[in-house]
């Protein structure tokens, strides 16, 4: 399998680097976009550059690539995630603004019917974000919000995140381990 993951500037970024973490774990081909906003995020939240990301991956390119194999229908993978993914970037794939190697990545999947998911982190939503996400999702994409689930009895928040990342694997159809599965509610 192999999918295109960007990596945009909204809060989140142990998300995108997790989630690059299982895909190499599981033997997924990835290609990396990083975002210039997310840059900044990551040294934020992470103390990490893109760089550091980009060595998870299998192929990594600038943003500013619109010539990146990505950006064509004819390359193939099998679907992309952005995640986390900014409302900005949200907005752009939602009304077709394919200005950079995300949004132009993101518009060629929905165009060739192929998974596309985003993660957005943003909270709380205004009627514009709901809108967009409504618009994506007529369109084909899946909305998957950073919001974790708590039977799975989290300890830490790397157990936050591994149910998110876990959540977006599921979407490919990719078996993951990464959180216990509902099993009911006992007694």
């Amino acid at each position: 399998m192999r999918l295109v993951v960007a990596i945009t500037g909204a809060s989140g970024a142990p998300y995108g680097l997790r989630f690059l973490e299982a895909c190499q774990r599981l033997g997924i081909e990835t290609e990396l976009i990083v975002s210039k906003s997310a840059e900044k995020i990551l040294m934020l939240e992470l103390g990490k550059a893109a760089a550091d990301l980009r060595r998870l991956a299998t192929r990594s390119y600038s943003p500013d690539d619109l010539e990146a194999p990505p950006s064509s229908g004819s390359y193939p993978v099998d679907g992309m995630v952005v995640i986390p993914c900014s409302m900005k970037t949200l907005g752009e794939i939602a009304n077709g603004i394919s200005h950079d190697l995300i949004t132009r990545a993101a518009d060629v999947i929905l165009k060739q019917n192929r998974t596309l998911v985003l993660v957005p982190r943003e909270t709380p939503l205004s009627l514009i974000h709901l809108e967009n996400m409504t618009k994506l999702r007529r369109a084909g994409a899946i909305i998957l919000p950073a919001a974790p689930a708590f039977y799975i009895k989290p300890e830490k928040v790397a157990d936050l995140v591994d149910f998110i990342v876990g959540r977006v694997l599921e979407m490919f159809g990719i078996d993951h381990g990464l959180y216990p599965r509902w099993s009911g509610a006992g007694e």
